[in-house]
């Protein structure tokens, strides 16, 4: 029997749903609750992906190709990771589970007032395993964000996923993730926000990067976006504008790389007013968490300012000390500042 509850609507959830969602669903909910403006969604639980594998029977079939690689597993972990995600692919979703997505899918159209609303479907991990997972924008239509949701459990058994497991001692076998389904933002630019410098771990500033169009470009480190530090006391801005010749679009289903153009290649992709704005919600989000947060934000090209700033992740930050030893903010203790 299906269980009641495997699909939340952001605002039913929160931090401390980690273990249920993973931490990216959890972090939106929390942001959400919190009166930032995130773009309304979904998460799909842990429990969920769970109980994808039980209904469909396919976990017995991942361990016996987990078994058959023998002692030689991470050797083999491409060949493994192939034929795991053939069996997903072959695999579908469950008629209860898919009808339940699709209704809330729905919902969310309905909520935007957009049939077939663009959607981010993100993984969401209970445990940090940055760029191990599929991510998927841009997906429109209920069939293609269902497929997309299985595409995304799939990459749990993606060759750096079982490599990184194996590695940590974890059970490859054991692999649930939670799913974020979010409405695509008509970015503008985008980037990401740091409330501490990280080469330094200087505390008084807010540094961020930005680029044209949608944030994946910065996210992935593809381009040299613009630099905005600024000051948490006074506010004042130090700007660095760098050449932007390429961004990330909307396609007609995904994304799209093209040609910034020319007039706007040395232009700074965020105006005086969206910069203080991105720096105070950065500041009360640090506050709040009582640690240095790493956000992702985008500035939605429809909207008039201050309503056109989304917020689409928060975590602890990275950083370096003085002594150039890496790290957290926080670590299973809290923060190390406190």
């Amino acid at each position: 029997m299906l269980p009641k509850k495997w699909l939340y609507p952001f605002h039913k959830i929160g931090q401390k749903h980690n273990n249920l969602v993973g931490k990216k669903c959890a972090n939106l909910g929390e942001m959400t609750k919190m009166g930032l403006q995130v773009p309304p969604g979904f998460a799909i639980s842990l429990e969920g992906f769970e109980l994808f594998i039980k209904e469909t029977g396919i976990g017995d079939r991942i361990q016996k190709i987990l078994d058959h690689s023998g002692n030689h597993l991470e050797e083999q972990s491409s060949e493994v990771s192939e034929a795991i995600l053939e069996v997903f692919e072959a695999t579908p979703i469950p008629p209860k589970m898919e009808k339940k997505i699709h209704n809330e899918y729905q919902k969310l159209c309905k909520l935007t007032r957009v049939q077939d609303v663009g959607v981010a479907v993100r993984s969401s991990g209970a445990m940090s395993m940055p760029g191990q997972m599929d991510t998927f924008l841009n997906v429109r239509g209920a069939e293609a964000v269902i497929r997309n949701i299985r595409s995304v459990w799939a990459s749990s058994f993606s060759q750096r996923a079982i490599v990184f497991r194996m590695q940590k001692g974890i059970p490859v076998i054991r692999a649930p993730i939670g799913v974020a389904v979010l409405k695509m933002v008509n970015a503008r630019s985008a980037g990401v926000l740091l409330t501490v410098i990280p080469t330094s771990g200087d505390r008084s500033k807010v540094v961020i990067d930005g680029n044209w169009g949608l944030g994946e470009i910065v996210v992935a480190g593809d381009s040299t976006p613009d630099t905005f530090i600024v000051d948490k006391a006074t506010f004042e801005c130090d700007l660095n504008v760098n050449p932007k010749q390429k961004r990330v679009v909307f396609a007609g289903q995904g994304t799209a790389l093209e040609d910034v153009p020319v007039d706007q290649q040395n232009m700074p992709c965020l105006r005086a007013e969206e910069v203080q704005k991105l720096a105070e919600t950065g500041c009360f989000v640090e506050h709040y968490f009582g640690e240095p947060q790493d956000m992702e934000w985008a500035i939605d090209a429809s909207l008039p300012f201050p309503d056109n700033i989304f917020w689409l992740q928060t975590r602890p930050a990275k950083w370096v000390n003085k002594e150039g030893a890496k790290g957290y903010f926080t670590d299973l203790m809290g923060s190390v500042f406190k």
